[in-house]
């Protein structure tokens, strides 16, 4: 089964890392607030993938490959 909504210990580990260090990227925006149902918390897979998505590659400055094949 694939679960599309998970606890913040789940949604941590999903990503590599603490929750300790969730909590601060949630905090700071770099990961998505929680839903809430009934009185859990629980964050959505598909928005957690999202923001991982955008978080800055290590040697982003680099020009993309495929930007300058596509651009001639």
């Amino acid at each position: 089964m694939i679960v599309r909504g998970l606890s913040r210990t789940l949604a941590a580990e999903y990503i590599g890392i603490s929750p300790r260090k969730f909590d601060a990227m949630v905090e700071c925006g770099e990961m998505p607030p929680p839903k809430r149902i009934g009185k859990r918390k629980v964050w959505d897979r598909v928005e957690v993938d999202e923001y991982f998505d955008a978080l800055p590659t290590e040697g982003g400055d680099k020009e993309n490959m495929w930007d300058a094949y596509f651009e001639n």
